[in-house]
């Protein structure tokens, strides 16, 4: 699916999420292509790279890529079935990009961001840095992950996969639904053509435990303040949040707190994983994309699953698709290992 197509899907408040067998799983609820092998156009190539191909093509045919042209990709997982058909080098992250940028024509050595469920928002985040620094011009970022039977079973095994589709923010609410997507955007320091601008953003570690977030939001809360304070701009400024909403009981939690305690708790708020599941690398960058459409269009898109709030904190769920003046979002994303990161992005 295109931009365009997907809108629309959301706007008919369709969701990808479907009960599927994979593997020895049975009955799982997941948010997959419901045809793989069509989407196979060129078989030297993985799912994943085809998919990517898919998307970026597109997206470069009106661009020149030069050596002042950076790629960032992110994804966690990126071709982990090559392990039960090639080689473990083959389904080396690094590898993936190697075979993407080759395939684009870069030059420049590819970087690729894997760091948990932030890694596709903070993959963003490092290619503005490049270009403030001076490394490169523009920078094509690709975000990507695929369900499969190795991930299903790892989230299983934390007790982390919810029974059904996927409830954020709601009282009912018992685990994540997971997805699999590829987005990518083209992030410039040009003003022309350019469709927002990244006021600012900002990424914290909580250091609190492998695998379960903060009970203070803390580290959430030190990334939005660090984005808030390189925006220059106050919470007022903020007309929706596009926020995680895993829908597990613990991260929905720590949100609600540290929107609560950064004074945003009355924002629109809103979280996709009803309607696309959680796609893991690829779903910072695929939920951004989502939200500067959403400023485009002036739409809010409602949290698909969502019926009563179920935090301890109070939090402007949004439950209706509805129309409002959209200039400025506060995108957010946390994961494993205390990750946090944010980032304000304005219309142009």
């Amino acid at each position: 699916m295109d931009l365009d197509s997907n809108w629309s899907a959301l706007m008919r408040s369709e969701s990808a999420i479907r009960t599927v067998d994979i593997g020895m799983l049975k009955s799982v609820p997941v948010a997959r292509f419901a045809d793989p092998l069509a989407l196979m156009k060129d078989l030297s190539l993985s799912f994943l790279e085809n998919l990517s191909l898919q998307v970026v093509v597109p997206l470069l045919k009106d661009k020149t890529i030069t050596e002042r042209t950076g790629f960032v990709l992110s994804t966690t997982k990126g071709n982990i079935d090559k392990l039960r058909s090639t080689s473990a080098q083959e389904a080396q992250l690094g590898r993936m990009g190697e075979v993407l940028a080759d395939r684009f024509g870069f030059t420049a050595k590819p970087i690729v961001v894997s760091h948990a469920c932030v890694s596709g928002l903070l993959a963003v985040s490092i290619a503005k840095r490049l270009i403030q620094m001076g490394q490169y011009d523009e920078v094509l970022v690709l975000a990507a992950d695929q369900v499969s039977e190795f991930v299903l079973s790892g989230f299983q095994s934390f007790q982390a996969m919810s029974s059904g589709p996927c409830r954020p923010f709601d009282v009912e609410r018992d685990g994540v639904t997971l997805g699999e997507a590829v987005a990518a955007a083209w992030v410039t320091g040009q003003w022309t053509g350019s469709l927002v601008q990244i006021l600012g953003e900002g990424a914290i570690n909580d250091a609190n435990h492998i695998s379960g977030p903060s009970r203070t939001g803390e580290g959430l809360v030190r990334s939005v303040a660090a984005a808030f304070k390189e925006a220059d701009i106050t919470g007022d400024r903020i007309d929706f949040i596009s926020a995680h909403g895993t829908a597990t009981l613990y991260n929905d939690e720590m949100e609600a707190i540290a929107f609560d305690r950064i004074g945003l708790s009355g924002v629109p708020t809103h979280s996709l994983k009803g309607y696309y599941g959680h796609t893991l690398g690829a779903s910072g960058l695929l939920e951004l994309v989502i939200s500067i459409k959403s400023m485009y269009e002036n739409r809010l898109v409602a949290t698909k699953g969502f019926a009563n709030l179920g935090t301890s904190k109070y939090l402007h769920v949004i439950q209706d698709t509805a129309s409002a003046v959209l200039n400025c979002c506060l995108k957010t994303a946390s994961g494993f290992g205390g990750s946090n990161t944010a980032m304000i992005i304005k219309k142009v």
